[in-house]
């Protein structure tokens, strides 16, 4: 790295100023107005699920559905 006196060690010193002010001013913005946030988030779209579909049938249900269709067989 240059020195601090040359342009290139300004240039750098003025770039990681940059740096680290832009995060800080954006999380200052934002954490401190809570308009801006729900601004901002109310932009997007989330996860929107599918209506819940039927239940299955429960382990009871089943073995007696399999224990009519078993007689029906032996039946005929």
């Amino acid at each position: 790295m240059s020195s601090l006196g040359t342009s290139k060690g300004v240039l750098e010193i003025a770039k990681f100023g940059l740096y680290v002010t832009v995060p800080i001013f954006l999380m200052y913005t934002f954490a401190n107005n809570t308009k801006n946030i729900q601004k901002f988030m109310g932009n997007r779209s989330y996860i929107v699920y599918p209506p819940e579909g039927p239940r299955p049938q429960s382990p009871e249900e089943l073995r007696e559905m399999a224990r009519e269709l078993a007689r029906k067989k032996n039946n005929h």
